[in-house]
């Protein structure tokens, strides 16, 4: 993974959000330095208030599935050997530490939230950086966990709405200021009853 080159461009897509008024940028990445030459490359663009949620600790996960499916966004370029998969540049999910590492240093570096993702299985992720950080943590509920709830609802495993909303409910008890998730119109439906 070429970091430097791919943070160039993530300047660049930010910039052109920024300009499209675009009040958050969030790239999806994990590549060293982002955080920083985000905010240099929007300051030095005139905008000084565009945030930047960071998805400081996402891990290399199976959770991730479906969605991958949905775009088949594996890792492929014809005739260059490219990684089998995210591995070399998201977290191993036996790591809890690295995690806090980079939630610290992506705050440092400027950012004004920073995202755990996925989010049920690594709620202990949440809670430490949490602990650890002085800005909101928001959280990505994934393609899978979205799936595994739809599955089992369909085959009556599990009450769908009351497993979303425990799910949901127990990421927030967690920690997270914010929950990004597939189910968010219908968790909305059942909030506003």
């Amino acid at each position: 993974i070429a970091n430097d080159a791919t943070n160039d461009a993530l300047v660049k897509m930010a910039v052109s959000h920024a300009q499209a008024g675009a009040d958050f940028v969030a790239p999806s990445d994990m590549m060293d330095g982002r955080v920083l030459r985000l905010r240099q490359g929007l300051d030095a663009a005139g905008f000084h208030n565009v945030g930047i949620m960071s998805y400081s600790a996402k891990y290399a996960s199976a959770f991730y599935g479906p969605f991958r499916d949905a775009l088949d966004s594996a890792p492929k370029v014809a005739d260059v050997e490219v990684p089998k998969d995210k591995k070399t540049y998201q977290m191993d999910y036996a790591n809890r530490i690295e995690a806090i590492k980079e939630a610290l240093m992506d705050v440092e570096e400027g950012a004004d939230m920073v995202m755990v993702k996925p989010g049920i299985a690594y709620l202990d992720i949440v809670r430490e950086v949490k602990n650890a950080v002085n800005v909101p943590v928001t959280v990505f509920h994934v393609s899978g966990e979205y799936a595994m709830i739809k599955a089992a609802a369909e085959r009556g495993w599990l009450d769908h709405d009351k497993i979303m909303m425990e799910q949901l409910m127990c990421i927030k008890r967690a920690g997270a200021s914010l929950i990004s998730t597939y189910f968010a119109k219908e968790a909305a439906i059942i909030l506003n009853k």
